[in-house]
């Protein structure tokens, strides 16, 4: 049961950060790369549209997680607190900056307005990297000092960085030059994404240029990829055993660098949709293959004291797994079908679409 609640867990998340992902993205490239009116409109637009549909996804793995792995979820929101404070207001201020862009034609408000979905839409794409950077690094469970723990052994509390700024020390912060490496991998691959999502929704002026910059990004996140991989292993010595023991699960990277070869002939697609396909590849692949690293640990220790937890130490009762089973399968079919009519609603361009 616990291995299904995961694995349903890991799909809403994943599904998530492939419909969300492309708001960010969509943010990304609007905040630098939308100089006129009309392309801000529309960009504006292949964002604001979805946001709040995409987000229900967000919630929904949020209890599921809460429902799921209670000890777990306890531990995280307790431990991340300031990064999670952070990416909340960061949520807020680019829906208010979806929202509010239009509600009078001043060039001054709009300015205003481009810049809060633009940089929290960026911002939010690095903070969520550099929270899947803490996952696969681990954290200092039990707050241990000098071999002895001060708190729980399942609870922790990260400070933003240390002053080391190192993944290396006893006691890491949430932003470590590490951190950063995974974050900034997430600013490319949703923006990537994001290019991808404009040009299969409007007709924006610069869709020609986005192929190249989606070309000229894929690089930049083969290169980074490779890189990643690399100090990974010094951050965290045989992380990549998982795929060496259950050789099954080298679909997941399988997947991502699928996506990743794929989109170096963006240039060549005849299709709009094609692009599109490959960065959802990618960003599926991605957090798949950081998944099934740890599996089943979900959050790994950095101390010798304290275990890891896992799926099977942090799960509720098998009883409330089994109860909540059949709510849960119906939870996601009700937002599977609202999901559905949403997107046949809005299956064309969005150029003519009233946002408001």
């Amino acid at each position: 049961m616990e291995v299904f609640w995961y694995i349903l867990i890991a799909i809403v998340l994943a599904v998530f950060f492939i419909l969300d992902g492309y708001d960010f993205g969509a943010g990304i490239i609007h905040l630098f790369f939308a100089k006129t009116e009309k392309d801000k409109e529309v960009i504006t637009k292949s964002a604001g549209l979805f946001w709040d549909s995409n987000e229900v996804w967000l919630v929904a793995g949020g209890g599921m997680l809460f429902m799921a792995f209670p000890t777990f979820y306890a531990s995280v929101f307790s431990g991340f607190y300031l990064p999670l404070i952070i990416v909340l207001w960061l949520m807020v201020f680019r829906a208010i900056g979806l929202e509010f862009r239009s509600h009078f034609h001043y060039q001054m408000w709009k300015d205003i307005w481009d810049a809060s979905f633009g940089v929290s839409s960026l911002l939010l794409a690095l903070f969520f990297g550099i929270a899947l950077g803490n996952i696969v690094r681990g954290v200092n469970l039990g707050s241990v000092q000098n071999g002895i723990a001060t708190q729980e052994s399942h609870f922790f509390f990260l400070p933003l960085w240390n002053s080391s700024f190192s993944p290396l020390t006893d006691q890491p912060g949430v932003i470590d030059w590490f951190t950063i490496i995974i974050g900034i991998i997430s600013v490319i691959t949703l923006a990537i994404h994001g290019a991808n999502w404009i040009i299969l929704k409007t007709n924006a002026s610069i869709n020609e240029q986005l192929r190249t910059l989606i070309f000229k990004l894929n690089i930049v996140l083969a290169i980074l990829t490779v890189f990643s991989l690399i100090v990974w292993q010094v951050v965290k010595p045989n992380s990549l055993d998982n795929f060496f023991d259950k050789p099954y699960l080298v679909v997941f990277p399988i997947i991502y660098f699928t996506g990743l070869i794929g989109l170096f002939f963006i240039k060549k697609f005849k299709k709009e949709n094609q692009g599109f396909i490959f960065s959802t590849l990618l960003i599926l692949g991605g957090i798949t293959s950081s998944l099934a690293s740890l599996f089943p640990v979900i959050l790994p220790s950095t101390n010798k004291i304290n275990e890891s937890l896992t799926i099977y130490n942090m799960a509720a009762e098998e009883y409330g797994l089994s109860v909540a089973l059949i709510w849960g399968i119906i939870g996601v079919i009700l937002i599977g079908i609202y999901f559905i009519v949403q997107k046949k609603l809005m299956a064309e361009k969005i150029d003519k679409m009233d946002y408001h």
